[in-house]
């Protein structure tokens, strides 16, 4: 198969040109408006639950270009110019573009449905336990599985409640909280509710850079990279595989404060993967095998 289209290799091609600038931007945007006018930009463009209040269908596309610190942006925009250039010179920029997105949807969407059935969904259903029956069973229940997740800095309202209803939390927990201790008890849990809701949020291009990762790999096996972690040179096809067998151990072990999100970057390459084959498929059939 040949896999290169005509016109050159570029070092910088225009897809990848524009990513890096608009990303960019997007982080400085981010950075000013927090600290100058305490906007925070990735909670309104990251990409919140489908059941969030704080959900809008536009993140599925602007969480792609968000991100959390400049190490993130950095490696994500080093990497993304490291492997994508070649993608792009290879498929041409629209195909390149189509690739991208769709990998960074299909990341953000493998992610929520891991986390639903793993997190959210566990948690919803003791808190709902709790309130469709207010007692001490059901919300030692609750806390027994859950630790609430409510920060001083960023969630104040929320905190003060919480600080608020503590005691009688304590009490009702323990069997010997008075009406007023479980309707207190009771509206907490009711906001925390919706609170809890909006907690997830994803940032960044790791979904689509991942996918990179998987059609570099597929497209150029035997290149071999040199990588500042590891002392010898690594074909693309190996180097794959086992980043991917790192992501895939490191989502299952779920480890407390790893706020990773492995299950989209693991997203990210099976959405490409389909993506890839459904393009080497429909070239197949159309007799015409110029790149996937």
């Amino acid at each position: 198969m040949n896999q290169h289209r005509v016109g050159g290799f570029q070092m910088l091609p225009p897809v990848v040109k524009n990513l890096l600038i608009i990303n960019g931007l997007m982080f400085l945007a981010t950075m000013m408006l927090q600290s100058s006018f305490g906007i925070r930009l990735n909670d309104m463009l990251g990409l919140h639950w489908i059941g969030s209040q704080k959900f809008e269908i536009y993140q599925v596309i602007t969480y792609m270009f968000m991100h959390g610190s400049f190490s993130h942006i950095f490696f994500n925009m080093f990497a993304v110019w490291m492997f994508g250039s070649a993608i792009e010179n290879t498929w041409g920029s629209k195909r390149f573009l189509t690739y991208y997105v769709i990998t960074g949807i299909g990341a953000a969407f493998l992610h929520y449905v891991i986390l639903y059935f793993t997190d959210i969904a566990p948690v919803i259903s003791l808190i709902d336990q709790f309130l469709n029956n207010p007692s001490s069973d059901t919300l030692r229940a609750l806390l027994a599985e859950h630790k609430f997740e409510i920060s001083k800095q960023f969630h104040g309202n929320m905190y003060d409640m919480f600080r608020n209803a503590q005691a009688s939390l304590q009490s009702v927990a323990d069997g010997a909280g008075s009406e007023a201790d479980v309707k207190k008890a009771y509206a907490f849990i009711n906001e925390y509710r919706l609170h809890f809701l909006n907690l997830p949020n994803v940032v960044g291009a790791s979904g689509s850079l991942f996918g990179l990762l998987l059609a570099f790999g597929m497209m150029f096996p035997n290149v071999r990279l040199f990588l500042i972690f590891l002392p010898i040179p690594i074909k693309a096809k190996y180097f794959v595989i086992g980043y991917g067998l790192i992501e895939f151990v490191s989502g299952l072990m779920n480890s407390p404060g790893d706020n990773v999100a492995h299950f989209a970057h693991l997203g990210g390459m099976l959405f490409g993967y389909i993506l890839i084959k459904i393009w080497q498929n429909r070239n197949q059939n159309n007799s015409y095998n110029d790149y996937y």
